[in-house]
This record gives C-alpha cells, structure tokens and sequence, in this order.
C-alpha cells in the first residue's frame, strides 16, 4: 500500500515531467523560427543556370531585406582572374525584389572557367556573391575566308567569323584607305577580321605599328587586336541593326600595281622622247 504521501510525490513527480515535455515542445517550435529570422540575408543573388557559353544570356536575380530610396544596386561580373568583366546599376522594386540580364560576349570574355556575380546595395553597403562556369572554346565559330577584290592587285583572302549576323560584301575603298564590311546582323554579336599586312595596315610616320580607326555606320568604336608579322587580327563587337563595319589605315593595296607602274614609267619615257625630237625638229637650221 501507498501512504498520502507517496501519492502526493508521484503527483508532483507526474506534473513536473509534464510540464518539462511541454516546455521541450514549446521550445522546438519557437527557437527554429527565431533562428531563421536571424539568419535571413540582408541581400541574395542567383543566377538562372550554373554554366553558361559565348553568346549566352544570364539571367541574374535576387533581393534586399532593407530597402534605401532612390539607391541603386551595382552588379559587378569578374573573371575568373577576378578582372571586371561587365558593370551596372538597376533599380530595386518596393517588395525588395531584381532582376537584370547580361549577355556573355565581347573581347572581355576571353578565360573559361569559374566566373562571379557580385551585387553590393546601400548604404549601409551589403554584399552578396554568387558563381557561374563559362566556357567559350566550344561556341567560337570556325573561320571562314572572304575573296576582297584588290584591282590589278587581284584577290586578298580575310579570313573572318562572325556571331549574331552574316557577312554579305568586303570591298576596298582606295581613296579612304579602309577595308569596308557589310553585315546583316540579327542581334548583338561580334566579328574578328585577320587581314593581310598587305592588303591593309596602319603605321606611324616613325614606321610603327599604328591602330586602326574603326567605324560602325559611321561611328567609331573601341576593338581589340592581335598584331604579327604577317597579319593583323581585329575582334569588333556590333549591335542588333548595324551594317557597314569600315576599318581605316594608312596603306590599303595599292589600286595600281607594279606591272601597271612600269607600264606608266614607259608612257612617261616615250612622252619626253617624243616631246625632245619635237623640239628639236622645230630648232632652226643655220
């Protein structure tokens, strides 16, 4: 048999072992929320796939906990030497939430391998960081060969790929030193030209190696350039709608060549021949 007071003990052993299970309960459903809530980034970036190839758009989205008025959000894209490849600044929706896209192409898309998304907002400046894979080798078209008609000179071949359009005419223009490329371009792309240092070429009156002056219908724009003793190889980036690329040097092939040079040499000759025995002709006789 119990005593009252064995009963009484079970009572309070029963109730303090009841309320211990309650607290447990009470505990796990309020410590996780509580911990998620101070684990909640102040920004998020995310890209829309994990790897991307030349010509590719990158979808990058993410949000701000704490919204600033009128501060933009910089977006920052870096190599895999962590060299900035693109820049910009967009705006962030009320609910805190962006999205931009950036193509992956240009001269500054050159390394395959780990690339990263930085975006900073503020102030106070927050930061977040995200990772994508690149590769360019596999998207890089072959090179073609286009037959420029250089006169007498006859024919140079430019070799050439292009991406984002086609290539429908190469021609000289004499006069204007420059090589003219037309193009029919379906949206933004870029083309690289290896010509011939003797079909075109830009020196310095010292005798160096000059750059060559670049035109986009009209308007001049930055390339990038190989340079060796034979050949020189232009990458230039275009826009959706353009169509003539004109690259201006200080020499393009001569419209009249040796042969036609020694032909106007010996026309020059049988000019001063002739004009000398008219003269003497016309000399009077004593």
């Amino acid at each position: 048999m119990y005593s009252k007071g064995n009963i009484q003990h079970k009572n309070i052993f029963s109730m303090r072992y009841f309320s211990i299970i309650i607290i447990s309960i009470l505990l796990t459903s309020i410590i996780p929320s509580f911990s998620q809530e101070v684990a909640q980034p102040l920004i998020t970036v995310s890209t829309d796939r994990s790897s991307y190839k030349d010509g590719d758009m990158i979808i990058i989205s993410g949000s701000v906990k704490a919204i600033v008025e009128g501060t933009p959000l910089t977006i920052q894209i870096l190599d895999p030497n962590q060299n900035k490849v693109q820049i910009a600044q967009i705006g962030v929706a009320q609910d805190g939430k962006y999205t931009t896209a950036a193509q992956a192409s240009g001269p500054l898309w050159k390394k395959d391998g780990m690339y990263t998304v930085k975006v900073q907002y503020g102030p106070p400046s927050v930061v977040a960081e995200t990772n994508f894979e690149f590769k360019s080798v596999s998207s890089t078209p072959a090179m073609e060969i286009f037959e420029v008609d250089a006169g007498d000179q006859g024919t140079f071949d430019v070799e050439y790929n292009i991406s984002g359009g086609i290539v429908k005419d190469m021609s000289i223009d004499f006069e204007g030193l420059s090589l003219i490329v037309s193009i029919e371009s379906t949206s933004d792309g870029t083309i690289t030209l290896k010509m011939s240092r003797e079909l075109i070429d830009a020196k310095t009156t010292g005798g160096e190696d000059d750059v060559f002056i670049v035109l986009i219908d009209g308007t001049q724009v930055i390339s990038e350039e190989e340079i060796t003793s034979s050949d020189r190889t232009l990458t230039i980036n275009f826009l959706e709608g353009d169509s003539d690329v004109e690259i201006i040097g200080t020499f393009v092939a001569p419209e009249f060549g040796a042969i036609a040079a020694l032909v106007l040499a010996v026309a020059i000759i049988s000019i001063i021949a002739l004009s000398a025995k008219t003269r003497l002709r016309l000399m009077p006789k004593y």
